[in-house]
């Protein structure tokens, strides 16, 4: 699988951040799986979620300034997901999907017009152990616990996605679209669709610069 350990532009495996990153969240622990399962955790719950972080240019979109600035939406923390994975030596590619926030923050849910479609959401596919399995590292168990969601647990060889109810049983998340699995960011795409769509998000955190 040589394409999905290689860097790229949005996953900066070679960047030396996320080199030490990785390699600080992985400690000498040598088994394949554990290591995917270390730098799960430690990218979801050491770079914030932030969805007001949003910038819609490709250097916006890249591992290497998620990391920095320890924080970033669902697209840059499994972009550095993929990155720290890579830099580790276990293939990484990027998953989307449009997806329906039924708890969306007031804020968020006032300019995103309520409950609507969330396009481009973004998670990674890690090969661990000969099989492809899929892991959300966006929302920090910081967040999780104040919106009454279970922070999803990943153990190398479960799919993990976002749930469909959250603790009380109230709707929670919905996949409406898949849109498949990426060697690396679809910048160009999602940036369009963002433009078209997600306007008044874009605005609202000033990421049309």
């Amino acid at each position: 699988m040589p394409g999905y350990l290689l860097p790229t532009f949005f996953i900066t495996s070679a960047d030396p951040a996320v080199v030490a990153f990785a390699r600080e969240a992985v400690g000498d622990e040598v088994d394949e799986r554990e290591r995917a399962v270390r730098l799960y955790y430690a990218v979801r719950d050491e770079v914030r979620y932030d969805p007001w972080s949003i910038r819609l240019t490709p250097e916006g979109f890249t591992a290497s300034r998620c990391l920095a600035e320890r924080r970033g939406f669902c697209i840059p923390k499994a972009t550095l997901l993929a990155a720290v994975a890579r830099a580790s030596g276990i293939p990484a590619r990027l998953g989307f999907a449009d997806v329906r926030n039924h708890l969306a923050p007031p804020r968020l849910a006032e300019v995103m017009g309520g409950v609507s479609d969330y396009l481009w959401h973004a998670y990674t596919e890690l090969l661990v152990e000969g099989r492809w399995v899929k892991v959300t590292p966006a929302f920090n168990r910081e967040l999780c616990e104040r919106f009454r969601v279970a922070p999803l647990e990943f153990d190398g060889r479960t799919d993990s996605l976002f749930q469909p109810f959250n603790d009380d049983q109230r709707p929670f998340m919905e996949y409406v679209r898949d849109r498949g699995s990426f060697d690396d960011v679809p910048f160009d795409e999602i940036a369009a669709d963002f433009r078209a769509h997600h306007g008044a998000w874009l605005s609202a955190s000033n990421g049309l610069a």
